[in-house]
């Protein structure tokens, strides 16, 4: 049993001063279920200490919720047993800027024992990391989410923000006081921002932030989601980073960039192997690509993500990769700078009804199933692969990635080094939480799905 830090209750008190004349009253404790939502608990800023100390009560349940609510059953976790103690992370402790009086910060979760929780996502993201440090190895990640902004009307159908061109300038007028206060909001908190851009669909915009480790990059953007949402609520609109908010129209995305590095050095440039990688990045990102069948039930875990994950629509529904191509589910990046270090990947299946933490955690165990294998990358795909026929796709070894849950959820539980990576119980409450919402819709026509899904993330 770990017995409280005396370092850290010391540092809580001196926090709790800090933030109490900064008029902190309270502090939402978040961590991110299985369902891909973000639960919380609150507390009152005088009970830092205590939850530094002892650890906030919450029920293992939590990890068996589904996306309406409702909840399943698994192996390990089910009904109203049991009790854990949450941990805030202190590191992470920040006030939020644009919800005055309020400070955040991501969980972890261990047992009454203080014991490490085995269905802690974001303990699953941090032995991940270790496992990658024990190979001298080391990742930077980091998240570029997309979103729609707009209004709910009566009828329960979206009235977008802006309407203007996609791309185009005349959406960042329409909404510039809104942009404007997202950036004052996310320099308060300290988040890098790298861009902020009008997508394609009506209302739908981007933001891409900075590299950090793994864990801190599934944590920002949680902060980042929140940030957004509470300045959205400041001007009468309303966010979704649903997979799709329209049925027909162009989803939202969660894309993963990532690089590999040992010592300082970036394995994805100055070698010679592909575009420059070196065998250690190459062998990482080949084991990420032929897991993809299965990590898409990770990073697309929902019905609704198979209703975005279409060709031809920059989703990256085929297993392939090409250097940058938008079309390729692996998108190899090289055009920032002449300098190595900015080369990096980007995983482009991915949407934000997926939990970061199992995201980035996941990907790590396929590099690294990669390097145990020694695989090389196959042949790059230029072009769109929906233009290629069948006789050509199955030539080059291209397949379509999961056009359904289902199917992703098939290859998921034949993927024992993904089920070792995550243990037994996480293993079994994500994959029991898939299975129920399969059940969930089954049957159910891609407006139904949308319509029950749009405000949910």
């Amino acid at each position: 049993m770990t017995l409280p830090d005396p370092l850290a209750v010391q540092r809580a008190l001196r926090l709790t001063d800090r933030l109490s004349a900064a008029g902190i009253r309270g502090i939402a404790l978040t961590w991110v279920d299985n369902a891909g939502v973000t639960r919380v608990k609150t507390i009152p800023i005088d009970r830092l200490e205590y939850a530094v100390t002892w650890g906030i009560d919450m029920s293992p349940v939590f990890d068996v919720f589904l996306i309406d609510d409702s909840v399943t059953t698994s192996r390990h976790i089910a009904g109203p047993d049991g009790d854990l103690r949450m941990f805030p992370d202190l590191d992470r402790l920040t006030e939020l800027a644009a919800q005055p009086g309020w400070a955040w910060a991501p969980v972890d979760r261990y047992t009454q024992e203080r014991e490490p929780y085995a269905a802690c996502q974001r303990g699953f993201a941090r032995r991940m990391v270790k496992r990658a440090a024990e190979r001298g190895l080391t990742l930077k990640m980091g998240f570029e989410t997309e979103w729609f902004c707009g209004e709910d009307t009566a009828g329960g159908e979206p009235v977008p923000a802006c309407t203007g061109p996609a791309y185009g300038m005349t959406r960042v007028l329409e909404l510039s006081d809104y942009l404007d206060e997202l950036y004052e909001a996310f320099a308060d908190q300290g988040v890098e921002v790298l861009q902020i851009h009008p997508e394609y669909a009506p209302g739908q915009l981007a933001i891409s932030t900075g590299y950090d480790d793994p864990v801190t990059a599934a944590d920002t953007v949680v902060l980042v989601r929140q940030t957004i949402r509470a300045v959205a609520g400041h001007f009468g609109l309303r966010v979704s980073f649903a997979p799709v908010v329209v049925p027909g129209q162009a989803g939202n995305g969660g894309h993963l960039h990532l690089s590999l590095w040992r010592n300082g050095e970036n394995l994805c440039g100055g070698g010679d192997g592909p575009y420059g990688m070196r065998g250690e990045g190459e062998a990482f990102l080949a084991g990420v690509l032929d897991a993809l069948p299965a990590l898409c039930a990770v990073g697309a875990p929902g019905v609704a993500s198979y209703l975005r994950l279409i060709p031809s629509h920059w989703a990256g529904a085929f297993q392939c990769w090409g250097r940058e191509n938008r079309e390729a589910a692996l998108r190899f990046v090289t055009s920032a700078t002449s300098s190595v270090g900015t080369a990096s990947a980007e995983i482009k299946c991915f949407d934000a009804s997926a939990n970061p933490y199992l995201v980035v955690g996941a990907v790590i165990a396929a590099g690294l199933a990669g390097l145990d294998a020694g695989l090389r990358l196959p042949p790059e795909l230029t072009g769109d692969p929906a233009l290629l026929s069948e006789p050509d796709l199955l030539a080059r070894g291209i397949r379509r990635l999961p056009a359904s849950l289902p199917e992703a959820l098939e290859h998921l539980e034949r993927c024992a080094f993904l089920r070792d990576a995550m243990g037994d119980p996480l293993f079994q409450a994500f994959t029991a939480v898939r299975r129920g919402e399969i059940a969930l819709f089954d049957g159910a026509a891609p407006d139904e799905i949308t319509a029950a899904t749009r405000w949910r993330y």
